[in-house]
């Protein structure tokens, strides 16, 4: 069957059932939401003389819920604007409704006699072949058949997305004996392929997979805890972003999440899983008892293991002390084993440093880790046959950047299995026998595939669709063409090149620089096309601010002067060069990052983009090109009758307020991305997407574009205009005194500087005014403030 979704029923609207929809509507899905209608009316609703059968007091609650979800920050939509795609409704007079629909999903209370109501309903209006899915994280799906038709069997399988759907990339798919395996297959492409997600094919087991490990994991690290005398404060800096794992870490994570969820999981677990052989670890320790009673659940509560209050006019985060349940001030955390990974930028390699520490530190490391590694080789086959299932759920549902085996195998899996021995914790056989058959790692790339160890056949098998991604940590064996301190340069087959940044945060210094200028060369001699793209955390937050820092102290205004030639040169490489250039954008993509986007042939961004122009944030103006490329972004797109100041002004606004677009598609808003430019859904695509723009772009006849020498300007006029608004902000206080120069000077680029009418210039002479007014800022006090407030504390400084 060519099966195709059009419009999507999702009934209820609680915090999943809201998001859910908001995420189907991301991808341009129509989606009506539902939920009951009110018993009983509310006090504004009397006061407006309105009884139950008023449409809008009939749709009160799914309007408030979602109302509530759009307004949410971080937000579900990729832009509010997407909220008209989803209709409301609720299930006594829109049921009817999802006879439209080609697949509806159940979010109602975790309930089995409620879920079996709202099926009883659906069967009645669901027209044959509809897929059913229920979202559900503790009730088995085989018991939601119960009376259901043969159609509604073959259709019906759970899906549990993770909350926040947008943001938490796990899709599990949970068939039934009864479920056709066309489904299921649907439904695993469809996850990957339109909702970006990593899609998980489960066992109908407690729990499923991710928060059967990953309550496991929090729930060991808790019970570690104990035994060796940490605190929240140390917990939660020894299980953050030193291991890979999301900054709310152990602790806040359990506050935003709501430490409700986390005794519901951990008890049905406890109740569910009688053989499990860590079962005592899932039986929650008495202090979390205490909270619950005293209804200390974390952010929906005002206070869980944190809570926030205000000193002296500031807010100040203060700390449960478990011993005795009063708040403390945070305590600066500190521990020999962390000072030593400190220089490790790799977190493969601060593994190791962290596992061998000879501290408390390293103790915790090693119980929890080694538990959790001897707990996973115990979950096969019984809740995946395959060892991967496990760490693609736990990275994609919980935010790991390294899952159980993953991890394992950084640390040498022979040698470590010697170390569970001294501890107690043996793994399962199947390890022995795979160390006994010369296989010493759970996975191994071969030609850019990634391979695990299949268990049944003792073997490495490609993990399916493997072939479909492009993942850059399996090219590094065999495919890199050049490399220096901060890039690689990796040969992706077909004639493309990828150059990959790997600095701190993926600054643009002069290595990437270097980089980016080595690739093009090799592409223009000897391939078809260049990918830019890296699969860090963050694209690039931009330009090495150390370096301009160094430089502007030093009063070394010729070297600053040579640095920002040397980017804007090879910016302008990008566009014009010879092949085609794509760029993939993902993730924070900053200052000189966005410049670089800006002048691409063609972008590939991940939806999840976060891309500006943030100079001004440290006292300077965007000065790769990314002023002069917005100022002609406008001038390409007037049209007669246009008023010309006002598209830029727009772009002016977005420079001066260092406004960053929250997802590529607000990016398109802002003109940083075009309507010819492409997104990924999934982010594991990106790359290989980027890769096929490319030779598409080959293929079609690519020609070097021509450099503009029409860039429309407007002179003196505009700039007095542009002037005349940034002083009346001034005047109302909401800027500073340099904010006010640095203004004036974007001002004066875009305006084309000391022109005395509006006129056509050429790129290279707003390059010239963008790299005279950057210079000239560089040497200001107030600029170098900025700067070192960031360099020193990530804070900005508006000075």
């Amino acid at each position: 069957m060519n099966r195709r979704i059009r419009k999507v029923a999702v009934l209820g609207s609680g915090i999943m059932g809201s998001r859910i929809a908001c995420h189907f509507a991301n991808i341009g899905v129509k989606v009506i939401l539902l939920d009951i209608v009110p018993r009983e009316l509310n006090d504004q609703e009397k006061k407006q003389g309105l009884t139950l059968e008023d449409p809008g007091v009939r749709n009160r609650i799914v309007r408030q819920s979602f109302d509530t979800a759009v307004a949410a920050n971080p937000a579900p939509l990729y832009n509010k604007e997407f909220a008209s795609r989803v209709s409301l409704g609720n299930f006594d007079d829109n049921m009817k409704d999802i006879g439209e629909c080609d697949w509806v999903i159940e979010v109602v209370v975790e309930n089995l006699d409620i879920k079996k109501k709202v099926f009883t309903e659906v069967e009645k209006y669901r027209k044959p072949g509809t897929l059913i899915t229920s979202n559900t994280s503790g009730i088995p799906i085989h018991l939601m058949l119960d009376g259901r038709s043969d159609d509604f069997k073959k259709h019906f399988c759970g899906t549990h997305f993770f909350n926040p759907p947008r943001y938490l990339r796990l899709l599990e798919i949970i068939p039934t004996p009864s479920t056709d395996p066309a489904v299921t297959d649907f439904l695993m492409h469809y996850g990957d392929l339109y909702l970006g997600k990593t899609t998980v094919l489960c066992k109908d087991t407690p729990a499923f997979i991710a928060n059967r490990v990953g309550i496991y994991a929090i729930l060991k690290v808790i019970d570690t805890m104990q035994k060796l005398d940490l605190s929240v404060d140390e917990i939660d800096k020894l299980t953050g972003p030193v291991i890979g794992r999301p900054k709310s870490a152990t602790f806040r994570t359990s506050d935003v999440v709501g430490l409700d969820t986390l005794i519901k999981v951990a008890n049905g677990l406890y109740q569910g899983l009688p053989d499990d052989e860590e079962r005592h670890i899932f039986k929650l320790p008495p202090v979390v008892g205490k909270l619950e009673e005293n209804k200390w659940l974390g952010d929906k509560t005002g206070q869980g293991f944190y809570k926030k209050t205000k000193k002296d006019g500031k807010t100040e985060i203060l700390t449960l002390n478990l011993e005795t349940l009063e708040y403390e001030p945070k305590k600066k955390v500190s521990f020999p084993t962390l000072e030593m990974t400190r220089p490790i930028e790799n977190l493969k390699e601060r593994f190791k440093t962290l596992l061998s520490g000879k501290d408390k530190a390293g103790e915790f490391y090693r119980n929890s880790f080694y538990g959790l590694f001897q707990y996973v080789t115990n979950r096969i086959p019984e809740i995946a046959d395959e060892l991967y299932k496990i760490d693609d759920a736990i990275c994609a549902g919980f935010g790991w950047e390294l899952g159980p085996f993953e991890t394992w195998d950084t640390l040498n899996v022979r040698k470590t299995v010697e170390k569970m021995e001294q501890m107690g914790n043996k793994p399962n056989q199947w390890v022995y026998d795979m160390l006994d058959a010369g296989i010493e790692s759970f996975y191994e790339a071969r030609d850019g595939v990634r391979h695990y160890y299949d268990i049944g056949s003792k073997s490495y098998k490609p993990v399916p669709g493997a072939d479909e991604f492009i993942i850059l940590d399996h090219y590094r064996k065999n495919s890199v063409v050049w490399s220096n301190a901060g890039s690689t340069i990796f040969d992706l087959g077909d004639g493309v090149l990828n150059v990959e940044f790997h600095t701190k945060m993926n600054t643009l210094g002069g290595e990437v620089v270097e980089g980016i200028n080595k690739a093009i060369d090799l592409a223009e001699k000897e391939y078809r096309g260049l990918v830019i793209g890296n699969q860090g955390a963050q694209f690039s937050a931009g330009a090495n601010l150390g370096m301009v820092f160094m430089y502007a102290i030093e009063q070394e205004f010729d070297e600053i002067d040579f640095m920002i030639r040397h980017f804007q040169n090879t910016i302008m490489r990008v566009r014009y060069s010879s092949v085609p250039v794509v760029v993939a954008p993902h993730g924070l993509t900053l200052g000189g990052g966005c410049e670089m986007t800006l002048h691409a042939d063609r972008v590939q961004a991940a939806a999840e983009t976060y891309i500006g122009l943030v100079e001004v944030g440290v006292g300077l103006i965007p000065g790769g090109g990314g002023t002069k490329e917005l100022t002609k972004r406008v001038s390409d797109a007037l049209q007669e009758g246009d008023v010309e100041l006002n598209a830029l002004q727009n772009a002016f606004m977005n420079i001066a307020t260092a406004k960053v677009a929250t997802s590529a598609h607000e990016a398109m808003g802002m003109h940083i991305i075009r309507p010819e430019d492409r997104i990924s859904m999934n982010i594991d695509r990106q790359i290989a997407d980027a890769k096929e723009t490319v030779l598409e772009l080959a293929d079609a006849g690519y020609t070097t574009p021509i450099q503009a020498t029409n860039i429309r300007v407007q002179g003196k006029t505009g700039m007095a205009l542009f002037m005349a608004g940034v002083n009346g902000m001034r005047m109302g206080n909401y800027i500073s005194d340099h904010d006010v120069k640095i203004a004036n000077k974007i001002a004066y680029v875009m305006c084309g500087g000391d022109l005395s009418y509006p006129q056509e210039v050429s790129e290279q002479y707003l390059l010239d005014l963008e790299r005279e007014a950057f210079l000239s800022l560089t040497g200001e006090k107030k600029t170098l403030e900025r700067i070192q407030s960031i360099l020193k504390g990530g804070k900005p400084l508006r000075n």
